[in-house]
């Protein structure tokens, strides 16, 4: 089911698709088994500004980090028609696997 609005049915828990920080980075990053963090966003990716570093750089997947400080931001596919939805993990944060 692509771009599901599930909050969590799939077993990969957090606050949904509507989330926000952290908590919707690991949720994009866990969504279908982990297979959409890596899923190209339609267009050719999101505009971004890194909320880390202030480096400017283009969020190409669900969750990518800045090339600059490997800062972690994620977007839900429902929400991925909006730079402004862009999500920060936080500093510090790195994903596994």
């Amino acid at each position: 089911m692509s771009g599901c609005n599930c909050g969590g049915a799939h077993g990969h828990g957090g606050g949904g698709p509507y989330a926000e920080g952290r908590e919707l980075v690991e949720f994009v990053a866990q969504a279908h088994g982990g297979a959409l963090r890596r899923r190209e966003i339609p267009g050719g990716g999101l505009a971004a500004t890194c909320q880390g570093c202030q480096a400017p750089f283009v969020l190409k997947t669900f969750v990518g980090s800045c090339p600059s400080c490997g800062g972690v931001h994620a977007v839900s596919p429902p929400r991925a028609s909006d730079p402004a939805n862009i999500q920060y993990a936080g500093d510090g944060f790195s994903l596994a696997g």
